[in-house]
């Protein structure tokens, strides 16, 4: 379900040249002044809430922010989220789409800065360990996270501090390859998107931006889990580098959407 931001008032226009989407699961207490924020950095993008499953209010909040929401029957997790989001953003013709947490741990003033880097990428991450800010990962997530780090390094011919970070932009190219093929497992979404966007051709870039503490809600994965599968994923990453490299389809003509 998809709904406009003033509800009963049917609008027509272009769409935006920027999709932000705001992947939420029982995200009530921040969802409405991060898509506040977003609005007041970029008021020339559309805003798109992505409401895996919640049981709360957050696709009430979102609407009430002035966000589009779309509301997902069951949670799919945030790479079945995304995919959804980036379908919808395929299929409309936007030429930007950029993810940020729901739970305010991103900036929305980087977004700009994210962008500028688009002249030259596919997919630019956003990345916590990269000189600014004072984010740190601590004892087996922080090694994990270094090995990650330095593989997919090596595998995209690309520095990348931050393999997982879920703060990243993509262009037209890379979002005509994610509208079809993109990665659903936990941190799939993030370190195999990676490998599918080196694999397919896609340039891949990344700018330092600064973490913000979670003020509400509680993480979905513990220390622990998220470290196994860290070290999981590693091994993930050999077999989507062994499968035929994927296609990317061209995307749409841009046209008026409700």
């Amino acid at each position: 379900m998809i709904g406009a931001a003033t509800a009963g008032v049917p609008t027509l226009r272009p769409v935006a040249d920027l999709l932000v989407v705001l992947p939420a699961l029982n995200e009530e207490d921040s969802v409405g002044r991060v898509v506040d924020e977003v609005r007041r950095a970029r008021p020339d993008a559309d805003v798109l809430v992505i409401d895996d499953g919640s049981t709360d209010a957050t696709a009430a909040r979102a609407r009430d922010a002035g966000a589009r929401v779309m509301v997902l029957p069951f949670n799919l997790g945030v790479g079945g989220a995304m995919r959804a989001a980036y379908r919808y953003a395929h299929d409309r013709g936007y030429r930007y789409v950029v993810q940020v947490d729901a739970d305010g741990q991103h900036d929305p003033a980087d977004l700009r800065r994210l962008q500028e880097r688009m002249s030259d990428t596919d997919v630019v991450v956003g990345a916590r360990f990269a000189g600014i800010g004072e984010y740190e990962a601590r004892g087996p997530r922080r090694w994990a996270m270094r090995l990650l780090a330095a593989v997919l390094s090596r595998l995209t011919s690309v520095p990348l501090t931050d393999p997982t970070s879920g703060f990243r932009m993509v262009n037209q190219r890379a979002l005509s390859l994610f509208a079809v093929e993109f990665p659903e497992e936990y941190l799939g979404d993030t370190v195999e998107a990676l490998v599918l966007a080196h694999r397919a051709g896609l340039r891949i870039g990344q700018v330092p931006v600064a973490m913000r503490e979670r003020t509400t809600g509680q993480a979905t994965q513990n220390v622990f889990r998220s470290s196994a599968y860290l070290l999981r994923v590693v091994a993930a990453i050999g077999l989507a580098v062994a499968r035929r490299a994927p296609e990317i389809v061209s995307a749409p003509e841009r046209h008026e959407v409700k």
